[in-house]
């Protein structure tokens, strides 16, 4: 039986075997960039690379889709090549279990021909690098701005990163983005929502100033907004 029966039915065959020639780099495998990456999986992309240094924590299972009681300490990058073998025995995957910057993330970014590039990086520098970057060699770059502490799905959307607003992220990203020289065309998605002050927790991290509260289904959301706008640029004629 054709698991992708449903996706042919939709898609049509040519557009669905058009998705099996593509090549995706996913950046960041948390709560958006491991369903952002799933979701392509299970629409049939023929050849992925999927990058995360880090390791399930705890902290991760109300949200992140390799974090469970068994999979905790064990790397995102590692446990999700497995289940996307398991979903597509056929998918040709390039798993990179490493934290990326500057370098290495240039020595990515110029390791295949990719097709898309997904950022889901929780880090600003190391995001910023990646998006400009990708830019500069012409590809095609969707960026996920922030989850965290938001609640309404109907607030999510997609939109070119000139045109976010409401949130601190993408605030950021545009202003580091402008001294590049670069205020528009790059694809990001966003939620419009404001953030409750009292769903922010001050702290000092290896990667981060602050914590966000977050919950469970709207970085699962995002993730599957961002798959959908790599999924339908890949197909359009």
């Amino acid at each position: 039986m054709n698991w992708l029966e449903r996706s042919e039915l939709l898609l049509g065959k040519e557009k669905l075997e058009k998705l099996s020639t593509m090549n995706v780099l996913v950046v960041g495998l948390g709560g958006v960039g491991a369903y952002a990456a799933e979701q392509l999986c299970r629409a049939g992309i023929g050849k992925m690379t999927i990058v995360d240094g880090d390791v399930v924590e705890a902290s991760n299972r109300n949200r992140q889709l390799p974090a469970l009681i068994s999979t905790t300490g064990l790397p995102k990058a590692e446990i999700l090549a497995v289940r996307f073998k398991d979903i597509n025995p056929k998918i040709e995957l390039t798993v990179v279990n490493d934290y990326i910057r500057d370098e290495k993330t240039l020595e990515l970014l110029n390791s295949q021909p990719f097709d898309y590039v997904i950022d889901a990086i929780d880090t600003l520098s190391p995001k910023v690098f990646l998006v400009f970057h990708a830019k500069q060699l012409g590809l095609n770059v969707v960026s996920s701005m922030g989850a965290g502490g938001k609640m309404d799905p109907s607030k999510i959307q997609s939109a070119d990163i000139s045109k976010s607003h409401n949130c601190k992220l993408a605030r950021m990203m545009r202003k580091r983005l402008s001294r590049l020289g670069l205020k528009k065309g790059v694809k990001v998605v966003f939620s419009s929502e404001e953030i409750d002050e009292n769903a922010v927790r001050i702290e000092e991290g290896r990667n981060k100033k602050s914590t966000v509260g977050t919950i469970s289904y709207m970085p699962p959301l995002f993730g599957c907004h961002i798959a959908s706008v790599v999924i339908r640029d890949l197909i359009a004629d």
